[in-house]
């Protein structure tokens, strides 16, 4: 893998990961932007003890830009038009999001009076695009592209984590206009937080009450059962959770204890590949049309619990049926009480007929 660094014309950074030693990255950004926005706020919520970032300049950002790949700017340059990506060709990019919830660039931050703490909300977000292919998706890159994504994605957990003030990064992909994305080019982005955020604190949590290895323990339990199983292999396990949250919910668990992507082995992420794009092929497949979906990786905070934390990815969709979604209504939104319907063992013997073919 060959790994080079540039930046664009506003002095954000990308960095190009090729499969080929002899991959010209010299291309400049040709474009006049203007000077980056400065660092969110972030306030404190006393009562649910939790941060909220406040990011006013997002609204601006690019939204469902109609014109196709004339329009894209995931695409690659051409020599009529340029894009986030300078080269007229590319592998796999990741470079510095135009429009941050969390940055470097700090501002000035003042009291906004209550009981609420008001800083500046450092970190980094990235985005990582799959592949130059913007009719493509993920599940049908080969897996070989897949391997070269997830070489991405631990090279920046290795570099995010050791940025000053990060305490958790997190790759992740949002599919489908039902999800809220803003551009259909193949692409997923990585949040690098100035705290933990709070569902791994919640697991976090429950792993250091818990007598013994609880992410090890559901994840033995699950094979043993074998009914919410949806595919497997030597390295890796896909399975729906007893207790799903949402219509059509997939964990993927390494059977190997680690705490980051960074961590797992060349056979490892091989493994992966094969593995996970059948699972999202399966999700395509259930009702004959493309799956909204969002795509996590949990992974071990920076500083802290890094010995109770199991990497593992979090897939689930909200699509309930061919032409029905599942809305996080007033017990989901208010109370965050989840109600699911359909039964877990249901949507696994679907997922897994999917899986077969």
């Amino acid at each position: 893998m060959k790994r080079t660094i540039t930046h664009l014309a506003d002095g954000r950074e990308l960095i190009y990961f090729d499969r080929r030693d002899d991959a010209d990255r010299s291309a400049i950004d040709r474009r006049p932007l203007e000077p980056r926005p400065v660092a969110s706020e972030l306030r404190y919520d006393p009562l649910t003890e939790e941060w909220v970032a406040i990011a006013g300049h997002r609204q601006t950002r690019t939204f469902l830009p109609t014109g196709g790949t004339a329009e894209c700017p995931l695409c690659p340059s051409t020599d009529a038009r340029s894009t986030e990506i300078p080269s007229y060709d590319y592998d796999v990019v990741v470079f510095e999001n135009r429009f941050p919830s969390f940055s470097g660039n700090f501002g000035t931050y003042g009291d906004v009076g209550g009981l609420s703490e008001v800083r500046p909300a450092v970190g980094r977000c990235e985005v990582v695009c799959f592949t130059s292919d913007h009719s493509s998706s993920f599940s049908k890159l080969s897996d070989a592209q897949v391997e070269l994504v997830m070489e991405a994605w631990a090279d920046r957990t290795a570099e995010l984590s050791a940025i000053e003030g990060v305490e958790q990064v997190f790759c992740f992909e949002n599919r489908g206009e039902e999800i809220g994305i803003t551009i259909a080019h193949p692409h997923g982005q990585i949040y690098a937080y100035p705290y933990v955020t709070p569902r791994t604190k919640l697991q976090l949590g429950a792993a250091s009450r818990y007598t013994g290895n609880l992410f090890a323990d559901v994840l033995a339990a699950e094979r043993a059962a074998g009914t919410r199983v949806v595919a497997a292999n030597e390295l890796w396990t896909a399975f729906v959770p007893a207790a799903a949250r949402w219509p059509y919910e997939v964990h993927v668990y390494p059977h190997r204890q680690v705490p980051d992507l960074a961590a797992l082995t060349e056979e490892e992420r091989a493994a992966f590949a094969p593995l996970y794009t059948s699972v999202l092929r399966a999700f395509d497949g259930l009702f004959g049309m493309t799956m909204p979906y969002i795509s996590a990786w949990h992974q071990a905070p920076v500083r802290q619990d890094r010995e109770l934390a199991y990497l593992h990815l979090e897939l689930f969709s909200i699509r309930r049926a061919p032409n029905k979604l599942k809305f996080l209504a007033g017990s989901e939104s208010a109370m965050g009480a989840f109600v699911n319907d359909v039964l877990p063992e249901e949507a696994a013997r679907m997922l897994r007929s999917q899986v077969d073919h």
